[in-house]
């Protein structure tokens, strides 16, 4: 299998994690990867002083996805970089965070495998471990949370999912592409039994400009997120850990009713 520096090896695929957004967060092999490129294959998401790490050279191909619209279907997306590794490019598909947490890293690395092609897969800082380092949030704490879980608020059939026991006391949980199913999020959440005085945090744009870390009550998300116009890329952490975080207290109303019958 072909590695990382051998430059003789050519018709080879690196999966790339790109971070959260600024650039300082890539990793020594990320840089590296990016150096030896003939092709990048890029999110929509990626700071272009990222793509800028790329030789002049280097094809790239923005396969950026949006809600609701899809420049590619993942489909084609694994066709496109296997006919560019088979054409003899050193393809570096480039996905923002990390490519196996929610990136569909695993799907492209299938295919690239089914088609005899070498891959190799360069692990990126994810969103929650950036955007939660940057508002000064620890996903765990020994005080406050022994475990921490990652789940897609943006899946098919939300209400479906079994989120029990992923978000309470003692413990964390983190939300990615939940922006637009805030609502729907909490109240799944106080179905289930976590309190409405749960702390929750929305982390917007985390180690981008304009940059925003909000704290509010469970309860008060959805609302919070409309009076806010919060919008992706952003992530949910709910948890108590949520009050040692630098976020900016945003109650709304529910919540300052609460704390007065309190």
């Amino acid at each position: 299998m072909a590695i990382l520096l051998d430059p003789t090896a050519r018709g080879r695929v690196i999966l790339v994690g790109a971070g959260p957004g600024d650039p300082g967060l890539l990793t020594v092999r990320a840089v590296a990867a990016l150096g030896q490129a003939d092709v990048v294959v890029h999110d929509g998401l990626i700071d272009p002083r990222v793509l800028d790490l790329a030789p002049a050279s280097a094809q790239r191909i923005s396969v950026a996805k949006r809600r609701a619209r899809h420049t590619l279907p993942q489909e084609a997306i694994n066709a496109l970089i296997v006919a560019q590794a088979k054409a003899g490019a050193v393809v570096v598909r480039l996905k923002g965070g990390d490519s196996f947490i929610f990136g569909r890293g695993g799907e492209e690395v299938e295919a690239v495998r089914a088609a005899g092609l070498p891959v190799e897969v360069i692990p990126g800082v994810s969103a929650a471990l950036g955007c939660a380092a940057e508002a000064m949030l620890p996903l765990t704490h020994r005080n406050h949370a022994s475990a921490v879980s990652f789940v897609a608020g943006q899946c098919k059939g939300l209400s479906d999912q079994d989120w029990s026991g992923l978000a309470g006391k003692g413990r964390t949980l983190v939300i990615y592409m939940g922006v637009a199913t805030a609502d729907d999020i909490a109240d799944k959440l106080m179905r289930d039994g976590v309190a409405p005085e749960m702390p929750v945090a929305v982390l917007e744009r985390g180690t981008l400009s304009g940059t925003r870390a909000i704290r509010t009550l469970l309860a008060d998300l959805g609302q919070m997120v409309a009076r806010e116009t919060v919008a992706s890329p952003a992530i949910i952490v709910v948890g108590e850990v949520v009050e040692l975080s630098d976020a900016e207290d945003k109650l709304g109303a529910w919540a300052k009713i609460a704390e007065s019958v309190a």
